[in-house]
């Protein structure tokens, strides 16, 4: 399974690139951040991210994209970047035909080290052990979109199998009618 993790952010959302099945080793195959200037317009910012999302989706083409839930945070106008690029992430992975799934901060904290309440400097240590890297992918918003493809590798390969599953019963029922 490839997974693209996307970690969004307006100014700076991290895009990473993992293959591999549970229980097997994990590969890397890309990472970057996708940077967009703050003093442009909103619909330039968005209208960039949705142009690099794209790419990485046609170079690479994921089975699957995982993308950050957007989680309260008392700064509003952080979280309403961020939910607009997560946006993005998921307009792009519905034109590509890419399934897309979101997980919050705690279950990737938790499936890439064991518990939820890890601290940044913890997930990208073991982002960089689990991929066998040299050193941590910087900034920390790639190494937080290599957590997301982690986590959606380990954890969301169950989910893919029931969402397929509940896909294929709803066209059997609908066939049924």
């Amino acid at each position: 399974m490839r997974v693209l993790g996307i970690d969004p952010g307006l100014t700076r959302c991290g895009v990473g690139i993992v293959s591999g099945t549970p229980g097997s080793p994990l590969a890397l195959e890309g990472v970057g951040v996708i940077m967009t200037a703050t003093d442009s317009d909103l619909d330039i910012r968005l209208l960039e991210l949705h142009l690099q999302i794209s790419q990485w989706v046609k170079k690479f083409s994921p089975d699957v994209i995982a993308v950050e839930r957007v989680f309260s945070q008392h700064n509003v106008r952080t979280v309403m970047g961020t939910g607009q690029a997560a946006g993005i992430a998921l307009l792009v992975a519905a034109q590509h035909g890419v399934p897309v799934f979101m997980h919050t901060p705690s279950e990737v904290k938790a499936a890439v080290t064991g518990s939820g309440r890890a601290n940044k400097a913890q997930v990208s240590e073991m982002v960089k052990r689990l991929l066998n890297l040299q050193e941590i992918p910087k900034p920390v918003d790639s190494a937080d979109a290599l957590a997301l493809a982690i986590c959606h590798i380990w954890r969301g390969s169950g989910d893919s199998k029931i969402k397929k599953a509940l896909a294929l019963e709803k066209k059997r029922l609908a066939a049924l009618r």
